[in-house]
């Protein structure tokens, strides 16, 4: 087993604020999982995935093990608040919490994990964000859970396939060009390179950022890997089919 290794977010968060994104380093699962895979739910032995998630735990003295989402692509929020009572088993694309010592956590491995924060670190929120969930909303369902202004959030990108490497259907670039009216179409069409075969390269990345700068967050910061060329360090669907996925979490400490 090889030294457990987790990325920390390069971003102006406050100092009360922890956050670290999982690589697949580290950890006791077997390939095509190896090795420090936290999903349950894509086949690896089950033992191997507890095993891994209390390693990650011990790792980053985590002060719970976070909800671990079903995660559909949509954008339902889990707002662990300490008021509203929320059905855990549904499924949800982001958690939200106002709570200290309450770990929020999305599971990736292309798609894009963001990160939040409030300006006071009195809330925070992951979030998962593939193409699909991202033409749906879930960037603006996750702002809108937060009760200070959006000039007061700090967001993150974490790891996700590369706009050298996401290549998507014509259907996928018509879809944002005409469900994101309220955007910049010239913005849009930047975030599409031609590929082959009315085929386009994605910079999936670019248009979270449209999304977030249009509706004010004080700050985005991340962005710039790519999980499909980088295998040493991310799982990547697209890439191996069956295979494992990082977590990205974030908590307050008091």
């Amino acid at each position: 087993m090889s030294e457990l290794i987790c990325l920390t977010p390069d971003w102006p968060a406050p100092a009360n604020i922890r956050a670290a994104i999982t690589t697949r380093a580290g950890g006791v699962s077997c390939a095509p999982y190896d090795g420090l895979n936290v999903a349950s739910h894509v086949g690896d032995d089950l033992a191997a995935v507890a095993a891994n998630r209390e390693l990650l735990a011990r790792h980053l003295s985590l002060p719970e093990q976070p909800v671990w989402l079903t995660q559909v692509h949509g954008v339902e929020v889990l707002r662990r608040d300490g008021e509203h009572i929320s059905d855990i088993l549904k499924p949800y694309d982001a958690c939200y919490s106002n709570q200290p010592n309450t770990v929020c956590a999305v599971l990736t491995a292309d798609c894009l994990p963001v990160l939040f924060c409030s300006r006071d670190g009195t809330e925070v929120v992951a979030a998962h964000a593939g193409w699909r969930g991202l033409l749906a909303g879930i960037l603006e369902a996750t702002v809108q859970q937060f009760s200070c202004t959006a000039a007061d959030i700090v967001a993150w990108l974490g790891p996700a396939i590369g706009p050298q490497s996401f290549e998507v259907g014509d259907e996928v670039r018509l879809a944002f060009l005409q469900s994101w009216q309220q955007h910049d179409a010239q913005k849009i069409q930047k975030c599409f390179v031609a590929h082959r075969n009315q085929h386009w390269l994605c910079d999936i990345y670019a248009l979270a950022r449209i999304q977030l700068q249009a509706w004010g967050v004080g700050v985005v910061c991340g962005g710039g890997e790519d999980t499909y060329h980088d295998a040493a360090r991310f799982y990547s669907y697209r890439r191996e089919g069956g295979t494992g996925r990082m977590a990205s979490l974030i908590w307050q400490v008091n």
